[in-house]
């Protein structure tokens, strides 16, 4: 019975080794980032995100897509006069994707951001965020047998983003949480 499961097993995975597929391409969109958790009050603030994408395709089904993204995120504290907190990061998320033969995804996996920047009003802050920001994405899309796609995904972040002490005005204690909607070209490179 074990010599059969493990036949089995080994079609299985050399069937999916011979249906392999690899596309790379650009990525675009729109990010709605807000802080939370620590009681902080603020509002989303709109930023972007854009880059490149590689998908690899493991049978019809199944995929993971790596990508490498500049994402501008942050908040706009209520208790800070409404001040625009702003970080630029290039954001790594490896997804786990499933895509129907209708063209519908979808997708899950974490995300890796490094911190490139920053747009702080209050100068007595000298780092305001981590330089590393760990985080988990889901999301569902279309994309069309020809390449476009079209998606929506959620990233809520796993670490806290304050690199300062606590103060009277604001705790450090808060997180990531970004909607991203995303035009994407996944072009064939081998099939």
């Amino acid at each position: 019975m074990k010599k059969i499961s493990l036949l089995v097993l080994l079609s299985v995975f050399s069937s999916a080794a011979f249906a392999q597929s690899f596309s790379i391409g650009p990525k675009a969109g729109v990010n709605i980032s807000n802080y939370t958790g620590s009681d902080v009050e603020s509002d989303a603030l709109v930023g972007y995100h854009l880059g490149g994408i590689l998908n690899f395709g493991i049978g019809q089904v199944f995929s993971i897509q790596p990508e490498v993204l500049f994402s501008t995120q942050g908040a706009k504290f209520k208790n800070a006069g409404k001040n625009e907190f702003k970080t630029s990061y290039v954001t790594v998320p490896v997804m786990l994707k499933f895509r129907s033969k209708g063209g519908f995804y979808f997708e899950f996996g974490p995300q890796a951001s490094f911190k490139t920047g920053e747009d702080v009003p209050d100068q007595t802050i000298d780092h305001f965020a981590k330089n590393l920001d760990l985080a988990g994405a889901v999301g569902l899309g279309y994309q069309a047998n020809f390449g476009l796609g079209i998606g929506a995904r959620y990233i809520a972040g796993f670490s806290k983003v304050g690199d300062f002490d606590k103060s009277a005005a604001m705790d450090p204690d808060f997180k990531n949480s970004v909607i991203q909607f995303s035009l994407f070209f996944a072009i064939p490179a081998h099939k």
